[in-house]
């Protein structure tokens, strides 16, 4: 067995092969792709025949903008000849034209909004946002950035930092300040009612109005919620509080004052109401099932469908239309800042926009996930016949390290952080959710000139953040690493010593190198930089062609506090990076995977029931849920009070105290018994990763009920750490939970594809 420390050379060929096996061999192997039917594609103008159940929703996975789609340029036309089929019979616009060049209404988009959320059918949701786009494209081109963000109910890129995600108690009050009603009435509609959209509707339409205000726009709107999302420092409640009256008190004019019929809340949900709109972007969930990869594909089909009218009068074809889905999600995958291709779309044309927008420095791309595996035996299957390496899976945070140099002949894309400049040029630190990292590790900016050899100029390179015992020159435990503050942190004030350990470059010197294979983006890793012990590693790795090699592997990486490996393919088109997607050309093995369930769980913190015995000051227990993409609810899937220390309990009382509610939110989805019920509901801000012996189906909760017909729950969950690095909505989805509940031996042998999860790196 051969074994390296991050150096590979250059002629050295790293063959892990297996031999003599087939896919049979391998229970737990995704089954081969149908083949596609091979009949002839309808004519151009031939009509499109859409049925029921080609309309009906599929639940989609936000962290994944790419789908099976964009590597099948058949299947892409096809699905973009049907959505233009639904467009066609769409009628007119819903929203009346308003002047060309003025600001776009709110209460179009709004009226958008609610034709979104009163279906659940794919191709209808695709529609209704490509002719409010096309309508924005033709009559006001200007307001199409800001109004492809609010969609996506964004106020800016996320690497920017600006979220919403309101306090509800803050809401309430603005709501009653600005309707006339008070906080008592409030709380009572909110408790009867469930949607505090709704409870805003419903106040807005009881309110008299003396002087009628100036119709909301959707700049407006986006100005003054990131005004809000801004605000800090002394005061900061109020001044939200009166940010928020203001858009309230000019919203739904229409249905306010005397003689006016109001809004009716019990029919389609609401309707457009501005209101509820508003309170729901406050708080941060429209809940439209509206997904971000629905957005792309609408913008792409809007522009293309809108260039080809202006140029020729003529609708586009299904396959340019096709063409200009690839392009745009292919941009967005490497830029993903609608701030940035946007403008440059409009200038130049969604077809040319690979000549003006491409990977840089500054913006932080989604990073390349790997799929979970149960067995060795299954990782030898996967790459039967390819090479490919053994890396060492470090237990840390996954990060992102851009670089330009003083000399380079390219500028940073966006602003340094301070501790990012030095003598020798700029650079930054993002997180997997392209979180800035530059105030948590400016250590690891100050440190980064020493790493970087003089020929290289530019760079953004993938790596992990790693805690470092120094003085026994190893890793520490992950549970070190987020002892460190998040914010704030002064380099000569850092008790926790990090060392980067990097995997992969996916830009040098000015060249984007995603499209590259894995074998030569390595060599030009090893090319670009220095090692520092302790401070700057790259992978360890291990190369081998026997099962029981692999094995030792394995153990060996959990020797040196890893997490297991990472097991890559080398060479040709299977290799390149695949940003924002889980690709099984990176396969994750954990020391776990061979019991069990496989994967952990990344769930959200709902409820808590108060402490017994030695755990009366604090709380004993706490319900979990997973997250559904398609209806954006959290589903409750278990209890858990196994696997903390008192200390850990203490510190999570602390924490969770501080974001209490008086009620479950609407979009919990909960057993409604009364035994079943913690003793206190949270705001669901909180990830932790749990292990599981194994998945049962269980009438008390809801995760994956909708697929399975009943509720999934976990035996004996044992809680592992905080996921400091997620979002709620990226914690584990319905749809893997009822994944792994089948791939279980103890449900059906032989029987459908290994999950699709989306946990970790």
């Amino acid at each position: 067995m051969q074994f390296r420390s991050g150096t590979l050379k250059g002629d050295e060929k790293v063959a892990l092969k297996r031999k003599g096996t087939t896919a049979d061999d391998n229970e737990g192997s995704p089954p081969a792709k149908k083949a596609r039917s091979s009949k002839k594609s309808a004519p151009q103008n031939t009509p499109t025949v859409v049925t029921e159940k080609e309309l009906v929703s599929e639940p989609e996975e936000d962290a994944e903008v790419l789908s099976s789609e964009d590597e099948d340029p058949e299947a892409a036309a096809e699905s973009q000849e049907k959505l233009q089929s639904v467009l066609k019979g769409s009628g007119k616009d819903p929203y009346p034209d308003w002047k060309a060049g003025d600001p776009v209404p709110f209460a179009a988009l709004c009226t958008t909004y609610s034709k979104i959320e009163m279906t659940t059918k794919r191709l209808e949701i695709s529609a209704h946002c490509s002719k409010f786009l096309q309508q924005v494209l033709r009559l006001t081109p200007d307001d199409l950035q800001v109004v492809v963000l609010l969609m996506i109910n964004k106020l800016a890129a996320d690497y920017v930092g600006i979220e919403l995600g309101i306090g509800e108690s803050l809401i309430m009050k603005a709501i009653g300040e600005s309707t006339g009603r008070s906080l008592a009435i409030i709380k009572a509609d909110q408790k009867d009612i469930g949607d505090l959209g709704l409870v805003a509707a419903k106040s807005r339409s009881n309110q008299p109005t003396m002087f009628k205000p100036k119709p909301l726009t959707v700049r407006g709107v986006q100005e003054s919620l990131m005004t809000i999302a801004q605000t800090e420092g002394k005061g900061a409640q109020e001044r939200k509080v009166g940010g928020i009256k203001k858009l309230l008190s000019a919203a739904d004019t229409q249905f306010a004052g005397k003689g006016s019929k109001g809004i009716d809340i019990t029919k389609d949900k609401g309707g457009p109401s501005e209101s509820k709109f508003i309170v729901r972007m406050l708080e941060g969930k429209l809940r439209l099932g509206l997904a971000e990869k629905s957005v792309l594909v609408a913008l792409s089909n809007a522009v293309v469908m809108h260039e080809s009218k202006v140029k020729t009068g003529k609708d586009a074809s299904g396959q340019k239309i096709a063409e200009g889905e690839r392009m745009l999600k292919s941009i967005y995958s490497e830029l993903p800042s609608y701030e940035v291709i946007i403008p440059e779309m409009l200038k130049h044309g969604i077809m040319k926009l690979r000549d003006h927008c491409n990977l840089r420095p500054g913006v932080p791309l989604k990073p390349m996930l790997a799929k979970p595996t149960k067995s060795i035996t299954e990782v030898l299957d996967r790459f039967e016949g390819k090479d490919f390496t053994c890396e060492y899976k470090y237990d840390g945070e996954r990060a992102q390290i851009h670089y330009v140099s003083k000399d380079a002949d390219e500028v940073f894309a966006t602003a340094a952080p301070s501790a990012g400049k030095s003598e020798g040029g700029v650079s930054n630190i993002f997180s997997r959710n392209s979180e800035d990292l530059s105030k948590k590790y400016p250590d690891i900016l100050q440190r980064l000139p020493a790493w970087v050899k003089p020929g290289t100029k530019s760079f953004v390179l993938d790596c992990e953040t790693v805690a470092w015992d120094v003085k026994e020159k190893k890793v520490l435990p992950f549970q070190q690493l987020m002892t460190r503050k998040r914010k704030d942190v002064k380099a000569e004030e850092v008790t926790v010593q990090v060392c980067v350990f990097a995997f992969d470059l996916l830009y040098l010197n000015g060249e984007a190198l995603v499209n590259k294979s894995f074998r030569e983006r390595r060599e030009a890793l090893r090319g670009a930089f220095n090692e520092t012990e302790g401070e700057f590693k790259l992978a360890q790795y291990g190369n081998t062609n026997e099962l029981e090699e692999i094995q030792i592997l394995l153990e060996d990486s959990v020797k040196a506090s890893c997490e297991g490996l990472m097991v890559k393919m080398l060479d040709g088109p299977e290799s390149s990076y695949e940003p924002s997607k889980r690709s099984q050309n990176w396969l994750k093995v954990k020391k776990d995977y061979l019991s069990g369930v496989g994967d952990s769980l990344d769930l959200v913190v709902l409820g808590a029931y108060f402490g017994k015995g030695k755990r009366t000051s604090w709380y004993g227990a706490f319900l979990l849920a997973c997250y559904n993409t398609n209806k954006q609810t959290y589903e409750t899937v278990c209890n858990i009070g196994t696997g903390f220390s008192e200390a850990i309990l203490e510190e999570f009382h602390t924490k969770l105290s501080e974001n209490t509610i008086d009620h479950p939110k609407p979009f919990y989805s909960h057993s409604a018994g009364n035994k079943d019920q913690p003793d206190v509901w949270f705001e669901p801000k909180f990830v932790w990763e749990v292990k599981t012996a194994d998945l049962t189906l269980s009438p008390r909760y809801k995760a994956a009920a909708d697929q399975l017909g009943k509720g999934v729950s976990l035996r004996f969950p044992r809680f592992i750490k905080v996921r400091e690095d997620k979002k709620p909505d990226q914690a584990t989805s319905s749809r893997q939970i009822a994944e792994m509940y089948q791939r279980q031996e103890s449900v059906a042998k032989n029987k459908g594809p290994a999950a699709d999860d989306d946990f970790e790196y």
